[in-house]
């Protein structure tokens, strides 16, 4: 593997103190704005991801992760609203002062900006970004990655202590437009662009990446790798046996559906099943 980045590769340790991490995503409701919101308060939507926070914490999980999930259909970076960061803020913070564990930020449809300003207000240790480097054609249209304006965003807010998790050939798109790259090449294209992590995903929610895929990722980087899609008890090991960790949702949940609650014995199942791969 050629290096073209002396980034430093010990994100995971240095944010989790292990080198090995089990992340769970706070799917947080419909914020107030969002075409979903039916008019809950806002002490009940905050009531929920705690809850949802809560179940995680005390089923083993070692961090997570703060998403507005709930706000389909996403907005595109520039037209998220500052409601967005503000909501997100306030659910940071209260799980932060609750349970103290490692907390990241995903602000959708990819927008490290409102992320990194979350993680600021929030306490958050890092952000998770979709699309870092190069483009793709996402849900909501062309994708472009911004990882040069954030960068300069994150120095401006002298929060260089955030680290920055990057999907390589992220989920729920087309990345037609860079076809004749290969995904060795735009894996290291996160790295030379910052990147402190690198995540593999599957084609959607709930879907995982191939082994081949995540060990052609792993291959062509020396940062730490997760996977952030399609985890369960059934692949878990296999999993942590090539990779710094996971960011696990649907599996979690009753159902199994991401919309529903986490399900504490699910947290439970998953994380005693994970223990033979830590």
């Amino acid at each position: 593997m050629t290096l073209i980045s002396d980034r430093p590769a010990g994100a995971i340790r240095d944010i989790f103190g292990r080198d090995k991490a089990l992340i769970g995503m706070i799917h947080c409701p419909a914020f107030p704005g969002a075409p979903r919101y039916r008019g809950a308060s806002m002490d009940d939507i905050y009531d929920t991801c705690m809850r949802d926070a809560e179940r995680l914490v005390q089923g083993g999980m070692h961090g997570l992760i703060v998403e507005n999930h709930g706000d389909i259909p996403f907005s595109k970076p520039d037209e998220i609203g500052p409601e967005t960061p503000a909501f997100l803020s306030v659910v940071t913070d209260r799980i932060k002062r609750a349970f103290g564990l490692p907390i990241g930020i995903n602000v959708l449809a990819n927008a490290p900006l409102p992320a990194l300003a979350t993680a600021v207000a929030g306490g958050a240790a890092f952000i998770r970004v979709n699309q870092w480097a190069n483009a793709y054609v996402a849900n909501e249209g062309f994708m472009e990655g911004r990882a040069a304006q954030a960068l300069r965003y994150r120095s401006l807010l002298r929060a260089e202590h955030v680290r920055v998790f990057t999907d390589a050939h992220v989920k729920h798109g087309s990345h037609a437009i860079v076809a004749d790259r290969s995904i060795p090449e735009l894996t290291r294209d996160l790295g030379f662009f910052d990147s402190d992590c690198i995540i593999a995903t599957g084609q959607r929610t709930g879907d995982s990446a191939s082994m081949g895929e995540i060990d052609e990722i792993g291959g062509a980087t020396h940062l730490p790798l997760l996977v952030g899609s399609g985890v369960t008890e059934a692949n878990i090991v296999a999993i942590l046996s090539r990779t710094n960790g996971v960011i696990v949702a649907s599996s979690l949940k009753e159902g199994g559906v991401w919309w529903n609650p986490v399900e504490p014995e699910r947290v439970r199942r998953f994380v005693d099943a994970a223990q033979a791969g830590l």
